[in-house]
């Protein structure tokens, strides 16, 4: 019976062609596993990145084996990447070449029992910011073959990495060997054209008549035993000149069931071919035809199976493979395997073996989404109240079914709109999504677009716009925009890209820099814009960094970067515009911080811009004096016609607060009136006097997640851009979820009293004991609050004399002179309105709500006519435990400290007799303190 060997399959055929281009050579021709390799790397060939360096250079090196997934999935690699062993520093020999002499099995020590199928290299300077790879950066390979096996390969032609293309009737030399002596034939599409008896070379040539793809292939026989491999070569078709149909969209274009149009834009580009699953990735056999301009590339595609996922590329100029920018579905040959089917339901397998890199999808006959809002509201801009998330560190499934489900969880802190951190495909899976590539596709990592859809639509039907963050300064090497007009050599984008600049043009640019002057840039960004809105019914954006959104260079100058640029106000008025043609009242945020002077005219344009006010808010919330005047929250402090700063205390892109007060809060550490902002509890306290100090400034608002229960991990934890512990147990906490609770009870003041968007308002924010005073004509607002570390003495400046109710306590406040004096401790605040809006407060319905150390105070006799009363009250937990009395302006008249007392059901007998004797008749307020939290009740004095 014969035996067929065929080298590696598929896969590792696509890798021989790499070893032609002469990136690397090796010897012996055929490794095997136990014996020793030279291979000698070329740093001028490929990618170049090492071309002309004169340190050390060290091979990133490992193996593929019969049990690697993928060309990617890389075992027994050597060292991490920036570890610089010597076993793997490279030999030079000058001119750019570098060597290195090994035995497969024992320097990678892999078990006798897996089959080495290919050394995997990446080379690289010692710190790893130089690297040479293979050309379209893809990893080096080297074949490995099995010891005294029949094998072949071709020495002649050198291959690129997608075969041989040659002109009609261009003569084509062809040399191939064996590993041992054996029967060589050679053929050309099936007919033979040469053979040798008994030889281990053979060489032949022939013209190249046949347009389109070409097959060579190079048989051996020895015995029994045959051995063959081939390669594929596209005789070169006249590029046909047509113009494009009428209905043809970027991209994709659905024609019927059956059939579709590509279209990509690619000018002054030579020639285009589709390759993909309905051609067997057949290169050559689909060419694409250009438009008389020579922007375009465009073919129709029939008898397609209606409904069936199709994955597709373009192959550019013969060396280019790329996705389609337009694609709305990405495989990713690296990151896909890390999704799981619960993630993204029956994703589509990559291609392996067929391609490289990323790839796209069609699909016809797609069922469309019905959506169940179809008149969603979206509320006003001085109601809106933004939860900023990242979905990876959200919640621990990462998905968009997991998301929709907890949406109860925000709806009952009352916010009214979702900002989601970048979610079109991005470089990798774990990441902020800043990296953006594919601009239209949903990165699979959350989850299907039919699961998106669904969320958005659930956030509709409880009333929650969704906005989504966007990153359009720059994109990043995999997109296939980048890697049309990429120097390899240089690692910038060439001159003629219609969409970047070689050089970014300010110091925070990352990746490739978009020219948003250019014509292609601006068609670009309004199919973005427009796409979000109509496809996935989204309110509206915040555009990443949009102060690069700028020709003008200033690299080298931050200060400069944000000074007025009516260059930069022009594009952004245009791009603003365009939203508003698709979607009248999307919002249009920006994080531009750039000078007042340029953010008036944006903000009196109807745009909203990012109110950083993050130093400020953390030196008042931390108990310093200096910098801690956060008025530049109000839009009225700059000057703005309209209420359209998005003020925040915290985003994605600050240290998080609660983690500053634990680590860097004041204190006072002697007795009497030790106070630590480091306490966890006091921290906590602080971070409700915050908030009751940023909510109540009208205007739109925005938090970052889980800062409603004092998130205290480090943005530097695992790095800025890595993984955080997801801690959704802080809700369950007795002093974390009172924070909660108080976020959630000013949120809904905020959106619900009209007093919130008035234009009367006053702050008073420059010192430890600020005030805010808002008014209309049905209410008056009064916020009094101690940011200092002492007790201190505040004049509350009421509007008017009469009752006041503390939304936070419930108490009432009889107030006969506006500036009666009031105590505040340190860390505590009132909010005062002028009408009762919380009968019972909101602290004293979260200890019941949450179960907190103190529960059901209660005081009797009540009224009470004699100096003594009576407290009876749970304790859930052995505490220690202070009982204080106030009066009705807030000034403390009595305290008694009662110790530590057990868990269970408790009664005192407290006098009420103060230095003169007696109370004064009027209204008191009782207040049990168990640690930092306290449970109160109100007690009236005949």
């Amino acid at each position: 019976m014969k035996t067929t060997f065929r080298i590696l399959g598929l896969l590792l055929q696509l890798l021989a062609y790499t070893a032609k281009a002469q990136v690397v050579t090796w010897s012996p021709a055929y490794p095997t596993h136990n014996e020793a390799v030279t291979i000698t790397f070329d740093a001028s060939k490929g990618t170049g990145g090492l071309a002309g360096f004169t340190g050390d250079v060290y091979a990133h090196t490992g193996v593929l084996t019969n049990l690697s997934t993928s060309v990617g999935d890389w075992r027994y690699v050597k060292a991490g990447w920036t570890t610089n062993l010597a076993a793997a520093k490279m030999q030079p020999l000058g001119n750019n070449r570098y060597q290195i002499t090994l035995t497969p099995r024992t320097y990678y020590n892999v078990p006798a029992s897996e089959e080495i199928k290919a050394l995997m290299f990446v080379f690289r300077s010692p710190d790893g910011s130089r690297e040479g790879k293979d050309t379209g950066a893809k990893d080096i390979q080297v074949p490995i073959y099995a010891a005294g096996s029949l094998n072949v390969t071709f020495n002649q032609p050198v291959l690129g990495s997608n075969g041989l293309f040659v002109d009609q009737n261009q003569t084509v030399q062809v040399s191939g060997t064996a590993s041992l002596t054996a029967d060589l034939a050679l053929y050309v599409n099936g007919v033979k054209i040469k053979e040798e008896a008994q030889a281990t070379t053979i060489s032949a040539s022939f013209n190249g008549t046949t347009a389109g793809p070409n097959t060579v292939k190079l048989v051996a026989v020895s015995g029994a035993t045959t051995a063959e491999t081939s390669f594929n070569f596209v005789v070169r078709p006249p590029v046909q000149t047509q113009e494009l149909p009428a209905n043809a969209k970027d991209g994709v274009t659905y024609l019927s069931p059956t059939s579709v149009l590509l279209n990509l834009y690619a000018p002054g580009k030579q020639n285009v071919y589709a390759i993909g699953d309905f051609n067997n990735w057949q290169v050559g056999a689909t060419p694409m035809k250009r438009t008389p301009d020579g922007t375009r590339y465009w073919v129709q595609l029939d008898n397609l199976t209606p409904r069936q996922e199709y994955a597709y590329q373009y192959l550019v100029d013969e060396s280019i493979r790329i996705g389609d920018p337009y694609t709305q579905k990405v495989l990713d040959p690296n990151e896909d395997r890390f999704i799981s089917a619960e993630t993204y339901p029956n994703l589509k397998p990559y291609p392996t073996g067929k391609t490289s890199g990323m790839v796209s999808v069609f699909q016809t006959d797609q069922t469309p989404y019905v959506w169940q809002v179809q008149n969603f509201q979206k509320p006003k801009k001085t109601d809106l109240v933004v939860y900023e998330l990242l979905v990876r560190d959200f919640i621990e499934k990462h998905d968009y079914q997991t998301l929709t489900d907890t949406l109860a969880y925000l709806s009952r802190l009352g916010v009214n709109a979702i900002e989601l951190l970048p979610i079109q495909e991005y470089e990798g899976n774990l990441s902020w999504g800043y990296n953006s590539v594919y601009y239209f596709a949903p990165d699979k990592y959350y989850g299907s677009r039919e699961m998106l859809k669904r969320f958005i639509d659930a956030a509709h039907a409880r009333g929650m716009a969704v906005i989504l963050d966007i990153a359009l300064n720059h994109s990043f090497g995999q997109s296939p925009m980048v890697q049309l007009y990429y120097n390899q050599a240089t690692g910038k984008t060439t001159p003629n890209s219609p969409w970047f600049n070689p050089d970014p043009t300010h110091d925070y640019n990352v990746g490739h820099d978009f020219n948003h002057e250019s014509a292609a840039t601006k068609y670009f960004v309004d199919r973005v814009t427009e796409f979000w809105l109509r496809e996935y019914n989204i309110d509206g954006y915040r555009f990443d960094l949009s102060k690069g959104f700028t020709q003008r260079q200033t690299l080298g100058n931050v200060n400069a970067w944000g000074q007025y640029d009516q260059s930069r106000v022009d594009i952004l008025k245009r791009m603003a515009d365009h939203v508003w043609s698709v979607k009248n009242d999307a919002y249009v945020i920006l994080e531009h911080l750039a000078d007042n002077s340029e953010e008036t005219v944006l903000a009196n344009y109807g745009m909203m811009l990012w109110g950083n006010l993050h130093y400020n808010y953390k030196q008042a919330a931390l108990g310093y004096t200096s910098n801690g005047n956060f008025n530049w929250i109000s839009y009225k402090q700059r000057g703005w016609n309209s209420p359209h700063v998005v003020g925040y205390m915290e985003s994605h892109d600050e240290e998080r607060l609660m983690y500053e007060a634990l680590t860097n809060g004041n204190r006072v550490s002697t007795a009497p009136g030790a106070y630590s902002i480091r306490n966890t509890n006091t921290a906590l306290q602080r971070m409700e006097l915050a908030a009751a100090f940023f909510f109540t400034v009208p205007g739109p608002k925005m938090l970052w997640q889980f800062g409603e229960v004092g998130y205290d991990i480090s943005i530097n934890q695992n790095g800025r851009t890595g993984n955080k512990p997801i801690l959704w147990n802080y809700y369950s906490v007795a002093e974390r979820r009172e924070l909660y609770n108080v976020y959630a009870g000013l949120i809904k003041l905020k959106i619900n009293q009209p007093v919130f968007e008035t234009e009367n308002f006053t702050l008073n924010l420059g010192d430890n004991l600020k005030t805010i005073h808002l008014q209309d004509a049905n209410m008056k607002v009064a916020v009094l609050g101690n940011f200092g570390i002492t007790a201190g003495t505040i004049d509350p400046r009421f509007q008017q004399t009469g009752t006041w109710y503390d939304y936070i306590t419930g108490e009432a406040l009889n107030v006969t002179n506006v500036n009666q004096a009031i105590t505040l401790q340190p860390g505590e605040y009132r909010l005062y309105t002028s009408s009762r809006l919380n009968s019972n407060g909101i602290l004293l319905s979260v200890k019941e709500d949450v179960g907190a150390v103190a529960q059901r105070l209660n005081a009797f006799p009540n009224p009470v006519a004699a100096n003594q009363i009576t407290l009876q009250y749970e304790l859930k937990s052995a505490t220690d435990v202070r009982v204080q009395l106030y009066d009705q302006v807030g000034r403390l008249v009595k305290e008694k400290h009662l110790g530590k007392q057990a868990a269970g059901s408790q009664q005192i007998s407290q006098s009420l007799a103060d230095k003169g004797g007696r109370l004064a008749p009027g209204l008191y307020l009782i207040r049990l303190i168990t640690g930092a939290t306290a449970s109160t009740a109100q007690l009236i004095v005949k």
